[in-house]
């Protein structure tokens, strides 16, 4: 396979991913405002910091308003990990390998991106927010669906699982820090809350129900952390990711260093201890594991793809 192309479908899995799962992070918001109080207001600022973005945001926006944050996050062109511009960049790696994948599957990506673009403004008022959102999830569900069922299950697909596992474990461990940020105000006494902002990450990442098959308890802080980041059944939870990125890597050559690194991610994940872990060292940890996904990005760039490959889009 040419490099070219093992790069665009790459790249293609990973917009295609980005595009969900910052509509995912969106959701987070969205579901405390349903489930909290209307008294308590929730923060917007932390989803802008978690995802590093502070810079370029505050060079378009005067104030972390909500309304500002969400047309950042989900329909600023000029932010390359918007949903809008990642369903943009999903869509023109996909139009370069039209012989690759399957017709009807180019066909998906171009009808989600135009209708993401034509009921944009839909998505900016709360009234239908949700809607718009949960349409991007499940239309980039139906185009994982449709790949997985209509394309060889080649080297292209597994560069493909590849992008696609690598930008999911890399936005679970962000939306898992959403909690960890300080979405909600210091003052009062929110403590009955906290497991309320826990389910709103599970749901957001559509985790409950498979949550509460493992875990038969309330839920609770150390449980969540230790299902999302260790289990190794649920699709969405890091290690699974890690370990389906090693899978499609043992079907490659030259992928020593690659894997090398993917082995050094699952054991930072082993090693983690939900129930003595604080919410600042969580936060480390997670970016100590996105600095490692940086890392093995880097090396599959080297490995398999021409040098200009590094110079892609990421967080």
């Amino acid at each position: 396979m040419l490099s070219r192309v093992a790069n665009r479908i790459y790249w293609m899995g990973r917009y295609l991913e980005r595009a969900e799962n910052m509509a995912r992070l969106v959701n987070v918001n969205a579901h405390l405002l349903l489930d909290l109080p209307q008294r308590v207001a929730v923060g917007w600022r932390p989803l802008v910091e978690i995802l590093g973005s502070e810079d370029l945001f505050e060079t378009l926006h005067d104030e972390y308003d909500e309304r500002s944050v969400v047309r950042f996050l989900i329909g600023e062109q000029k932010y390359p990990s918007s949903i809008i511009s990642a369903l943009a960049g999903a869509r023109e790696n996909a139009r370069t390998v039209r012989d690759i994948i399957p017709r009807e599957a180019w066909e998906q990506i171009n009808e989600l991106y135009l209708n993401a673009r034509k009921q944009l403004q839909s998505a900016y008022g709360q009234r239908k927010r949700y809607d718009y959102l949960n349409s991007i999830i499940l239309g980039n569900q139906q185009i994982t669906g449709l790949l997985a069922g209509t394309m060889n299950h080649d080297v292209a697909y597994d560069f493909l699982r590849i992008g696609r596992n690598l930008e999911r474990s890399d936005m679970t461990t962000r939306i898992i820090d959403v909690r960890s940020a300080d979405l909600l105000p210091v003052e009062g006494d929110l403590s009955p809350f906290e497991n309320i902002q826990w389910m709103s990450v599970l749901k957001s990442l559509t985790a409950y129900q498979m949550y509460r098959r493992e875990v038969r308890l309330q839920v609770r802080r150390a449980d969540v952390i230790a299902f999302l980041f260790r289990d190794q059944r649920f699709p969405r939870a890091v290690y699974h990711c890690l370990c389906t990125v090693a899978d499609c890597l043992q079907q490659l050559p030259h992928n020593e260093d690659a894997l090398r690194q993917v082995g050094h991610l699952q054991r930072m994940i082993s090693d983690l201890k939900p129930e003595a872990i604080d919410q600042q060292q969580l936060h480390r940890l997670i970016d100590d594991y996105q600095h490692g996904v940086a890392e093995l990005n880097g090396l599959i760039a080297t490995s398999y793809f021409w040098t200009g490959a590094r110079a892609e889009a990421s967080h």
